[in-house]
């Protein structure tokens, strides 16, 4: 029996097996497939490792979108975590190259995937406050938002998901060094419903700029910048 003989409903449960590449691969070889590969229903959970896997054309972004995973532990992650102001030029140059494809990608999901249940986050440096708040009201079904080490939300970001999160059950802000203490404890205030989760973040060194670095008196009464 050849594999196009099988009804819709198998191929789709086959495809559901393969990882992003081969479904690609497989949907080239004939036009059956190829439909197979565009349904929707066979795109409800996405899974990514790096964000140059997001600007690949192996997968589809719709409305049967249910789970959506974004985690990169490559060992690259560190330099998006350094501070903006404490990069070299040739860090710079690195984060220039891939600063907004993730938040685009996201702008992508608000657009397409309003069903959206659960987003997953991990060493994505450059998320933006705004960029979650605009995914928080585009997605008004989402349950679980988990952040791990983005190192640029702040305390607005967890405003966002008390003010536009009505759905919201679950929220992790781990290792987000931009993340208070007073910023968590609003959020448990304003929503306990919501399970809260921050391991470290209101723990950690924020960001200071340095014209933003306190001024600390000397003795003899001078200050000096730190």
């Amino acid at each position: 029996m050849h594999l196009t003989q099988l009804n819709r409903e198998c191929l789709l449960h086959l495809f559901s097996f393969l990882d992003k590449d081969s479904r690609k691969s497989l949907a080239k070889t004939c036009h059956k497939l190829l439909e197979v590969f565009q349904d929707p229903l066979l795109w409800s959970l996405l899974n990514f490792h790096s964000p140059g896997e997001l600007k690949k054309d192996n997968f589809l972004l719709g409305p049967a979108l249910k789970y959506l995973s974004i985690c990169w532990y490559s060992e690259r992650v560190k330099v998006c975590n350094i501070e903006d102001w404490m990069k070299n030029s040739f860090q710079k140059d690195f984060c220039k190259r891939h600063e907004n494809t993730v938040n685009d990608f996201l702008l992508e999901v608000c657009n397409r995937c309003p069903n959206l249940l659960s987003l997953t986050l991990s060493g994505c440096g450059h998320v933006t406050d705004d960029c979650i708040s605009l995914l928080l009201q585009s997605c008004p079904k989402l349950r679980t938002l988990r952040l791990e080490n983005c190192v640029r939300l702040t305390d607005r970001a967890l405003e966002a998901a008390a003010l536009h999160g009505a759905a919201l059950r679950r929220l992790h802000v781990d290792f987000c060094r931009n993340v208070t203490g007073p910023g968590l404890q609003r959020v448990r205030e304003r929503c306990p419903w919501v399970t809260l989760r921050a391991e470290r973040s209101a723990q950690m060194i924020p960001d200071i700029k340095p014209e933003k670095k306190l001024m600390l008196e000397k003795p003899a009464g001078k200050s000096v910048r730190l």
